[in-house]
């Protein structure tokens, strides 16, 4: 092993390994979806509106439109009485303009007529079939929603790099926006490495175990917009999962491996990627779980190399390899959000590596909590389930007391 290997093997820090990742030059590719499959995807470009919303002045509730300067004298004793001009549900354009004298009875929705400057509920008036009667002075401007309110032409509604949520799909449609940019979703290969292996499918034998990192690293995956595809099961042999990993990287942006990363005889992805040439970026990152760990670079793709424990994996993944996946779709954005939250229980255990702790988010009167989770070692996969925060205990730490206040990332 080389000394270049040897000094890798000592470890960098989590913000050194996502620092690294994030340098590999990366270029996604465009394509255009229709507006009702936009939901979650990633903007291409900033996207400005080309109408307003709403596009004409309009009626908050049911009631009259009308002139505010025929109001200007109107009381109990001196009530005004206007004529009806036309009735003006949603949907229909008005057909008069309101005159002197005259107002127009309108529903919810329906565009304010010409000539009319304000508008008042049914129930603040007496009315007959042809005529409405109001008893007190109305002010020029209320009760209109007026023409882009909401939105006006030229507003940028969405910035490029971020995801189309409800609101924005709804937008997008609402300006009569069909056809959305969004980036192409990433493709992300898993090759998982070990003669112990089986796929769900397959029946139990004796010496094996289901691999159910490959099917919990995909769902992680692709909830964040990836699609996975499967490498296949390399055996415990360098050649063969350099070849595994050689045919994954044919038709994927990026290629995770599992297992084989840590430094027993078995462990040969390292191996393997030396094998095919690839530079090696890091092995193994300061964090635990998740520590032990692989990136390299080969033909301009990601190899990241994940540890074969389940939920070590899957930290490791979050906290350092997610950063590059968002990036490789085209995000802005793409750190975890990070909250300071206050342990609920106690943590018994000295820290002398960073910590990573699997845990959920309880507000109590206002104040975020962080409640670990059952049972942290690395292989324990049901301590994912409920798992919405990762809590981080730094370098050095004693046992921690309940109430400790911590950096947590949500997942």
């Amino acid at each position: 092993m080389s000394k270049d290997i040897e000094k890798l093997k000592q470890g960098i820090s989590v913000e050194e390994a996502r620092s690294l990742l994030l340098s590999i030059p990366v270029s996604p590719e465009g394509e255009t979806v229709p507006v009702e499959h936009a939901n979650g995807r990633v903007l291409a470009r900033d996207m400005f509106a080309p109408e307003q919303i709403p596009p004409f002045a309009r009626s908050p509730f049911d009631g009259y439109a009308l002139r505010a300067e025929d109001t200007k004298s109107a009381s109990r004793e001196n009530p005004v009485t206007l004529s009806i001009t036309e009735e003006i549900p949603a949907g229909k354009a008005p057909e008069f303009e309101i005159k002197p004298g005259f107002a127009a009875k309108i529903l919810t929705g329906a565009p304010v007529p010409v000539g009319a400057d304000t508008t008042i509920k049914y129930e603040e008036t007496e009315f007959t079939t042809e005529t409405v009667t109001l008893f007190a002075p109305l002010q020029p401007g209320k009760n209109i929603v007026g023409a882009g309110e909401d939105v006006r032409i030229g507003d940028r509604i969405a910035e490029a790099g971020t995801v189309v949520t409800p609101p924005v799909a709804g937008l997008l449609a609402g300006l009569g926006i069909c056809n959305v940019p969004v980036f192409r979703k990433p493709v992300v290969a898993i090759v998982n490495t070990g003669d112990e292996l089986l796929y769900a499918h397959e029946p139990l034998r004796p010496g094996k175990i289901r691999n159910s990192s490959c099917y919990t690293l995909r769902a992680y995956l692709e909830e964040r917009g990836a699609v996975v595809i499967d490498g296949g099961t390399a055996k415990d042999r360098t050649e063969d999962i350099a070849a595994h990993i050689e045919e994954a990287i044919k038709t994927a942006d990026m290629v995770v491996t599992t297992g084989g990363v840590s430094v027993g005889d078995y462990d040969l992805v390292l191996s393997a990627a030396k094998h095919l040439g690839a530079e090696i970026l890091y092995w193994k990152t300061l964090m635990k779980p998740g520590g032990s760990g692989l990136a390299a670079v080969y033909r301009g793709k990601l190899i990241l190399g994940l540890s074969g424990n389940p939920a070590a994996a899957v930290v490791s993944l979050l906290i350092q390899g997610m950063p590059f996946v968002r990036r490789l779709a085209g995000r802005r954005e793409v750190l975890p959000e990070k909250l300071r939250v206050r342990t609920l229980s106690d943590f018994p255990k000295n820290s002398p590596q960073r910590r990573f702790l699997r845990g959920r988010l309880v507000v109590t009167e206002g104040t975020a909590g962080f409640l670990a989770m059952e049972g942290q070692g690395n292989g324990v996969i049901s301590s994912l389930v409920g798992c919405d925060l990762i809590g981080e205990i730094p370098a050095g730490s004693p046992p921690l007391p309940a109430g400790s206040l911590i950096d947590a990332y949500r997942v």
